[in-house]
């Protein structure tokens, strides 16, 4: 298994789907890299620990994190299971940055940013990460988010190990009417 296809396939299963091979994530996400290995090996024998090591330490968004001693691996974000990342509430820089796809934009403008069947709203630090996670979903857009005014009206935020910003919801009027164009 290539490395691009074994980090869509970790994507996949420690976020959405574990049964899929079998595992089951505990309520921080974790799963035994033991378990992971031997499932994985099931139907690609050719996959070795140290694949995994190097999945794990060279994807560019740092999706995934091993626990200290390594016996445990997980996905940063992005979940669409019940996890509790442990995270704590932390203040946002007063700007933030979401990148989509031009089709989203009148949704967007009506609704605000809505977590869908993720755990949370995903929100870059800079406009340039955002520009390319919004150019896999099509003509990207980035949008400006007014996260230091969205948190002082109440909403937490936190921050993923990999840097990504995470939030339940942005309400369109915390959207930037400048980051509503393509960029």
């Amino acid at each position: 298994m290539q490395n691009q296809a074994l980090s869509k396939t970790l994507s996949y299963v420690l976020r959405h789907k574990p049964e899929e091979l079998g595992l089951h994530l505990d309520a921080q996400g974790w799963v035994s890299v033991t378990a992971l290995l031997q499932a994985l090996q099931a139907r690609h024998p050719e996959v070795t620990l140290e694949q995994l090591h190097e999945v794990v330490a060279t994807n560019d968004k740092k999706r995934f994190a091993f626990s200290e001693d390594e016996q445990l691996i997980r996905a940063n974000q992005g979940h669409s299971l019940a996890v509790d990342l442990a995270l704590e509430a932390v203040p946002p820089p007063e700007v933030l940055y979401h990148g989509t796809a031009t089709r989203f934009l009148s949704s967007i403008r009506a609704s605000g940013l809505q977590r869908g069947t993720r755990q949370y709203v995903h929100l870059s630090p800079d406009p340039e990460t955002a520009t390319a996670v919004g150019q896999r979903h099509g003509c990207p857009v980035v949008l400006t988010v007014h996260a230091g005014e969205l948190h002082r009206a109440g909403a937490a935020f936190y921050i993923a190990e990999n840097g990504v910003w995470l939030t339940l919801t942005v309400p369109p009027e915390f959207i930037g009417a400048e980051g509503l164009s393509a960029s």
